[in-house]
């Protein structure tokens, strides 16, 4: 960008201008700024001091290079569709957008992988080699738009890591550029098993706080030979939760097994992909088995048969394809779908043990009550992972606090049964008090002195994934001075 066209006598800005090529690589007007004062958790919103648009990996390192010597705090931001407020430049960061990195680099067939920029859309993986007979497995709802550079932030999930694993188990390698601006390579050729510490695995899901991610290798999938969809229909919440865990007793593992109940089911038929549910049922499940042709059948006579012992009440398989389709477009709306029965909603992320199902939904129905505020499920309910989505009204004072304070009760409830406070859509800023329902002080500070190694100077993405400075900072400052003492 010509130096010349800038309209500002802020030096950093001109200095990071300087860095990027092409037209409109940068944006610095508060009016261009508003669009990135946050991403899908809308409850907070900072500006940014600026956004830059590199083209490739050299123009980050360039990038994080400059804002590390000046002391400038910087993230990096892929579609912005992530739910925990991970991309919120809470501290007037410079926000170094990964959109223009969008290439799928590579395919390689016999090996099974590919590589693509961060910025890269995730369905548009699978729609480019489906028609050699491949697919990528990681399906958020949102990969319609979501990157899979965020994916790798998040270690985002989706409706078929019940079978197929969440984002970590489809990284083979990635590209980073460190916080210091040095260009690092993990499982190079696609090779992650190389003896020492599991730094694929360290990366994935550490929410953009560790490093900027610029290359990724990733596993891909040859598409299963078949694959069939069921639809049930349960009067109780209960008896589709049970049928839960009977499936998975009988031995089948689906690719996917979701559920909704009556609210959330209100919603996706209010939105754009309605099916038809009926209105007075407690709960649905939607449940999808694929692999190999032979088999398939059985499992599904399987299904059946459980869905029929728990007093179902209607249970049927998608007749083909263009059913099966719209059953999973009503589905994947569901988020985006509560936007028809409510002017807001917060949705939360915990993870349960699917035998504490049926408990822990109760206890969510009482939080409901106690706060005054509906709250919908939608989840996927074969790995115990749970998306409560409390729905409340901005407008009316105190109803967003009320939703807060909800939805973190919602969260203390999977930890009390023994689950965790995230599945999929990562801490950030919504979640980091949460944290100590399920670690004490001095794990949180030794997942920070992680942190610290990568990122000494806390420019990259500061205040995401840990609480509050408080007991935690006096442990620390105890385990130093013990070491200082060992090491004298």
């Amino acid at each position: 960008m010509a130096l010349k066209k800038l309209k500002t006598a802020d030096p950093h800005i001109k200095g990071l201008a300087a860095l990027v090529s092409g037209p409109n690589s940068i944006l610095y007007h508060k009016e261009d700024l508003i669009a990135y004062d946050c991403d899908g958790f809308t409850l907070h919103k900072h500006l940014p001091k600026a956004v830059v648009f590199p083209k490739g990996t050299e123009e980050v390192a360039k990038l994080v290079t400059y804002c590390s010597e000046n002391g400038l705090p910087f993230l990096a931001r892929g579609a912005g569709t992530g739910l925990s407020g991970g991309a919120i430049p809470i501290n007037g960061e410079v926000i170094i957008s990964l959109v223009r990195m969008k290439r799928l680099l590579s395919v390689d067939l016999e090996n099974r992988r590919a590589v693509v920029e961060p910025g890269f859309v995730n369905l548009k993986l699978t729609n480019s080699i489906s028609d050699k007979g491949y697919y990528y497995a990681p399906d958020p709802s949102s990969q319609y738009c979501c990157t899979i550079g965020g994916n790798v932030a998040e270690n985002a999930g989706g409706a078929h890591c019940l079978k197929y694993g969440v984002t970590t188990n489809h990284i083979l390698g990635l590209e980073v550029v460190l916080p210091n601006g040095d260009i690092i390579e993990i499982g190079p050729n696609g090779i992650p098993d190389a003896p020492g510490y599991d730094l694929l695995g360290l990366l994935t899901g550490s929410e953009g706080t560790l490093g900027i991610v610029t290359k990724i290798t990733v596993r891909i999938l040859k598409n299963p030979e078949a694959k069939q969809t069921v639809l049930a229909y349960f009067d109780r919440v209960e008896d589709g939760s049970q049928a839960v865990s009977d499936i998975i007793s009988k031995g089948i593992v689906p690719a996917a097994l979701e559920m909704m109940d009556k609210i959330a089911i209100e919603g996706v038929e209010a939105a754009a992909f309605p099916v038809g549910h009926p209105k007075d049922i407690e709960a649905l499940l939607l449940i999808e088995v694929d692999g190999i042709s032979a088999g398939i059948e059985e499992q599904i006579n399987q299904i059946l048969d459980v869905c029929r012992a728990r007093n179902v009440r209607e249970v049927k398989v998608a007749r083909d394809e263009l059913e099966r389709g719209r059953w999973w477009a009503n589905r994947k709306t569901g988020f985006g779908a509560m936007g028809a029965i409510s002017p807001d909603y917060l949705v939360q992320d915990g993870v349960i043990p699917r035998s504490r199902l049926p408990e822990v939904l109760n206890r969510i129905n009482e939080i409901s009550a106690e706060y005054g505020l509906r709250i919908a499920n939608i989840f996927h309910a074969g790995d115990g992972n749970l998306h409560p989505l409390v729905l409340f009204d901005a407008r009316i004072p105190g109803e967003t606090e009320k939703a807060l304070k909800a939805g973190s009760e919602c969260l203390k409830a999977c930890a009390d049964a023994g689950g965790s406070i995230t599945g999929e859509h990562g801490v950030g800023i919504e979640k980091k008090e949460e944290m100590r329902f399920v670690f004490h002080d001095d794990e949180i500070i030794a997942q920070s002195s992680i942190r610290e190694v990568f990122n000494p100077h806390n420019l990259l993405n500061a205040g995401k994934l840990f609480p509050s400075p408080g007991r935690c900072v006096e442990i620390k400052t105890e385990l130093k001075a013990q070491q200082e003492v060992i090491g004298s």
